[in-house]
């Protein structure tokens, strides 16, 4: 069975290395590493296909070291005490684990005293960010290092490297690849190199010669890629991307921009992730500027969960229009993350007397004398009282804003009570 392009095209010292050069370029520190023999366990982190079973597989073959590669959620604890008997025989292994964000704690509490040796070197491989999915444990003994995706350059002098190579690549094959393809195939990929290379053998082997030649056009890739790779995987960082430039676009209400990540979040099928950050942003951003816009997000919502996809993108489309048009206001999460925050703060104070539960006998006995007082048995429903702990007495943490007719309305209703509570001796 014959391995796929990029398989096959893996580099073999770090100078093959196709992009992130911040990590292994002249002078720097992956580079540093090998060169001074000074390995260190590593975990890359980064978007599919940019380069982190690459990185490794540099690492092997420039330190000649034996190079094993295993899945952290699919290999058994035995394959990794196999792993181990060979660091034992040989000296040092290198070893790619890939998915580390998935390894349990039974292979962690083995892999633990290997790497303390130095007997294994491992490179854990992850599209999640290892700050918030890998155990502390495995954390405090690796370096950790961020990949990017490559840009159409880098994929561009792949290519090339891959159309010219007798032995691994496609140089064998009279390959023509026309300016419109190589364009759509940088830049289609969204940085995932691994895409690119095996579109371009998918091409080149389902693409008869005509004249002598392959002639790989913008249609043939397009059809050979099927759609554009977008960075939406469901866990990792491009993901949280993606979500935060959605909403940051309605919030800023760029229409067009909202659409735009609207439809890079339908084409990945990643439906609920549209409906909760919908309806966050309703609440969060748009919030009591115009309170009937978390209705209308709510009922497009059931909408769309009750018709799915594809039918479900047009009351998502209402929705993103209607959030992005409307009044802003983030004032009710502002105050209640100041609440909180007093609330962390220890800022807390205690319960006035007079608010606690009727059961509560103490008021008397401490010689307060303080009954509550029902606000509804008094005219217009407000009484002068003491809600607040008395740490905290005067803090304010709701500021209205005058975005829309119903917070400017909230807003002089507040100001008509903090005004009475301000000019008024307790009842």
């Amino acid at each position: 069975m014959q391995q796929p392009l990029a398989y096959r095209m893996r580099p073999r010292n770090l100078d093959e290395v196709v992009g992130q050069q911040h990590l292994v370029g002249e002078g720097q520190i992956i580079r540093r590493m090998v060169v001074a023999k000074r390995l260190s366990s590593m975990i890359l982190y980064g978007p599919p296909g940019t380069g982190k079973t690459s990185i490794a597989s540099a690492i092997a073959g420039a330190t000649k070291y034996a190079f094993r590669m295993l899945n952290a959620a699919t290999d058994t604890k035995k394959d990794l005490q196999i792993v181990a008997e060979e660091a034992k025989m040989s000296g040092t292994v290198i070893l790619l684990l890939d998915e580390i964000h998935r390894l349990d704690k039974t292979k962690q509490d083995f892999l633990l005293p290997m790497l303390e040796s130095g007997r294994i070197v491992m490179i854990g491989a992850t599209t999640e960010n290892p700050y918030m999915s890998i155990q502390p444990a495995i954390r405090s003994r690796t370096q950790i290092f961020q990949v990017h995706p490559l840009t159409p350059a880098d994929i561009s002098t792949a290519i090339d490297r891959a159309l010219t190579d007798q032995d691994r690549g496609l140089g064998k094959y009279p390959v023509v690849l026309d300016d419109q393809a190589r364009d759509y195939l940088t830049t289609a990929t969204n940085g995932d190199l691994r895409s690119a290379l095996n579109a371009l053998e998918l091409a080149t082997l389902s693409t008869p010669e005509t004249a002598g030649q392959i002639h790989l056009t913008a249609e043939v890739m397009h059809q050979s890629l099927q759609q554009r790779a977008l960075d939406g995987d469901a866990d990792g960082d491009a993901h949280y991307d993606l979500i935060s430039a959605f909403q940051k676009s309605i919030r800023g209400s760029d229409v067009d921009a909202a659409l735009h990540y609207l439809a890079r979040l339908i084409v990945i099928g990643d439906l609920p992730s549209i409906l909760r950050r919908l309806l966050v942003i309703a609440y969060e951003d748009v919030g009591l500027a115009n309170p009937q816009t978390a209705s209308r997000t709510l009922t497009a919502i059931q909408s769309a969960e009750r018709l799915g996809l594809p039918e479900g993108r047009i009351p998502l489309a209402n929705a993103v229009i209607d959030l992005c048009l409307a009044p802003k206001s983030n004032s009710a999460i502002s105050a209640i993350d100041a609440a909180i925050a007093d609330v962390n703060a220890g800022k807390a104070g205690a319960i006035p007397d007079d608010l606690r539960d009727a059961h509560y006998k103490g008021a008397k006995a401490l010689g307060h004398g303080v009954g509550y007082k029902l606000p509804h048995n008094y005219p217009g429903g407000w009484v002068k009282q003491n809600y607040m702990p008395a740490k905290l007495k005067n803090t304010h943490y709701y500021q209205p804003k005058t975005t829309g007719k119903y917070e400017q309305a909230l807003s002089q209703q507040l100001a008509r009570l903090r005004a009475l509570q301000r000019s008024q001796k307790p009842s």
